[in-house]
């Protein structure tokens, strides 16, 4: 009996030896540094940057991905031949060596040579001349614009393209085709090859699932449990690690980016109170400035955000195509109200589409339809335009069109007010102000992909409100409204057909004389303010937050602070888990005493009760 006894124990022991503590220990091991608990950014002797992450990416397919999530994400796996300098937004040689060399419509493209995948194959022309092949062959909607006037890319060598463009001068050759993404050749080619086999090959390319990117750039991605949060690794063999850029060196100089799924910015500002985040990668709302900014370790900037939130109509219905209506509808829309009640002043009313940040292409003398007016002008104005254009009212004062018959209830597709509040209630407000001129419109929360997925691809809506973020170059001006565009993923769901504004704006595309090309940006946004296929709401200033104790190098920049995420430095360094080689035998020996405390006490309990039972 002892024996066996014995025995136990000593099973008892192998198992406490292998087992893992959970919760209690690090890697099986009992972790003495409670500073590992308290700080998760280094936890397991890594360092982490924690970012509060509004919504997961809707695809890792950087043909498909419109969205900011996608690319919060997918952005570091993908490196072009130019990038844009932080601050001053010069253009400056990436992935290319020195800049192009033009001898006529020909220009000649150096690479560097030391630059890798994260399979460990090197990135080479041949990346660079499959992936444009790829994007003129399926026109690819999110970047054809940006090579429509590519002839050919030819591959000189290994480390050298030969660019052959249509026109003699475009200023979006290195603004825009150098600057798109490159794709491993190696990665992509047989799906490629069956995409053109398809029935649909444009589709059947968008519709792909990539389950684990190949990248080229800083990070790799590692793993993402929807729903939770997504996790990417620095690759220490980046080839720019170190490489100053602007006075700052680049890096990244810790373990990866955890992105931890908050959806509402209510738990991310909780997190990030209780250190568990070290950024919220998405504006916050100026209800919360205030009490962030009485938080010691949370620094609030604010920063001109390089973008715009807009309403946009689908110029496939009735009586949305009728400029009339869309006319009529801007008057009621009091964006000055948006802005100082909702937005509480962090931000300007939006009379174009081009941000007032990027000052030279902004245009300030488009007219400001219905601004600064009082309610009752509003109406008044709005109503004048509808009857000139034949719509009458009933006696109920509901709205009928120029035929006669009633203007159907139609739906305004806005996020949630618990993904963005500000969208939200100026749909509402939106929605209530038409009443006034007899539209019955209803605003309807809906998730965002819902919203990227009816609009963009099913285009099946009647209106909608959303926001872009922007590049430096305005060539979006021609992008986002031209009827090339007006195609399934395309940028341009309001099917708004312009021919005269294509021309315009194509023009542009081709005038390599800056002042020249800015009166063209200049007419262009005037066209579109007065066709109004959109109607700008807002420009919103970049309120954001971050915890000052964790990193330092966070800095400022047109569209916000995350520019610092590549240049960022751990304030500390993270302290090794104590990993005492006796730690589980110490563990083993805890557990063993509690049994034998137990079976001892058993032991005495049952010999006492022997003893009672005896004397009876």
């Amino acid at each position: 009996m002892k024996r066996a006894f014995l025995l136990l124990l000593i099973l008892i022991g192998c198992e406490l030896w292998t087992m893992d503590y959970g919760p209690w220990t690090k890697n099986g091991l009992w972790t003495m540094d409670h500073g590992l608990w308290t700080n998760p950014a280094f936890a397991q002797s890594k360092v982490y940057l924690r970012v509060g992450s509004q919504d997961e990416p809707k695809t890792l397919n950087p043909f498909k991905a419109s969205d900011v999530w996608s690319w919060n994400v997918m952005g570091w796996f993908y490196e072009s031949l130019y990038i844009r300098e932080p601050i001053s937004k010069k253009v400056i040689p990436w992935v290319a060596e020195g800049y192009p060399q033009f001898s006529g419509k020909a220009a000649i493209v150096k690479m560097k040579r030391e630059i890798t995948w994260d399979d460990g194959t090197p990135l080479t022309a041949w990346d660079v001349k499959f992936t444009a092949d790829l994007i003129m062959d399926f026109k690819i909607p999110r970047y054809i614009s940006d090579w429509e006037f590519i002839e050919k890319v030819e591959v000189v060598d290994d480390y050298t393209l030969k660019f052959t463009l249509k026109v003699g001068c475009t200023p979006l050759f290195q603004v825009g085709t150098l600057m798109s993404i490159i794709v491993q050749k190696k990665a992509w080619e047989k799906l490629v090859q069956q995409a053109k086999e398809s029935k649909a090959p444009l589709r059947t390319l968008l519709d792909y699932q990539v389950k684990r990117p190949v990248s080229a750039g800083p990070f790799s991605f590692s793993e993402w449990v929807k729903g939770s949060y997504l996790k990417i690794v620095a690759r220490k063999d980046y080839w720019a690690k170190g490489k100053e850029v602007a006075g700052r060196k680049t890096g990244p100089f810790y373990d990866g980016i955890l992105y931890k799924l908050y959806g509402t910015t209510d738990t991310a500002i909780l997190a990030l109170r209780k250190g568990e985040i070290d950024f919220i990668y998405w504006p916050i709302e100026p209800g919360f400035v205030a009490e962030l900014s009485k938080e010691e370790k949370i620094t609030v900037t604010t920063s001109p955000d390089n973008g715009f939130f807009y309403l946009a109509f689908n110029l496939r219905k009735r009586p949305y195509n009728d400029l009339s209506f869309r006319k009529a509808f801007a008057y009621m829309v009091d964006k000055e109200f948006i802005v100082q009640r909702i937005l509480q002043g962090y931000g300007e009313p939006a009379y174009t589409i081009v941000p007032p940040g990027n000052k030279f292409w902004y245009n300030p003398d488009i007219p400001k339809l219905g601004g600064g007016l009082p309610k009752d002008e509003r109406i008044k104005k709005a109503k004048e335009v509808l009857k000139k254009a034949g719509y009458i009212w009933d006696r109920k004062g509901s709205l009928l069109l120029p035929s006669g018959k009633p203007l159907r209830s139609f739906n305004i597709l806005t996020p949630p007010a618990d993904y963005d509040p500000i969208r939200a209630m100026s749909g509402v407000l939106i929605a209530e102000w038409l009443k006034e001129i007899g539209i019955p419109a209803l605003a309807k929360p809906t998730s965002f992909g819902t919203i990227t997925q009816k609009v963009f691809t099913q285009q099946d809506f009647d209106l909608f409100i959303l926001g872009w973020q922007l590049g430096i170059d305005p060539d979006y001006v021609r992008v986002f409204f031209h009827s090339r565009q007006a195609v399934p993923d395309g940028q341009n769901p309001m099917n708004y057909r312009n021919k005269a504004y294509d021309k315009l704006s194509d023009s542009s595309s081709e005038e390599c004389d800056e002042e020249k090309r800015r009166k063209i940006i200049f007419k262009c946004q005037e066209i579109i303010m007065n066709d109004l296929p959109y109607i700008p709401l807002f420009f919103r200033d970049r309120v954001e937050a971050y915890n000052n104790q964790t990193f330092s190098g966070w800095f400022k920049d047109l569209g916000g602070i995350s520019g610092s995420i590549i240049y960022l430095q751990p304030k500390i360094k993270p302290k090794p888990s104590i990993q005492h080689p006796a730690s589980r035998l110490q563990l083993s020996l805890i557990w063993i005493f509690i049994i034998l405390g137990i079976a001892g006490g058993y032991y005495v309990l049952r010999k006492r009760r022997k003893k009672i039972k005896d004397k009876k």
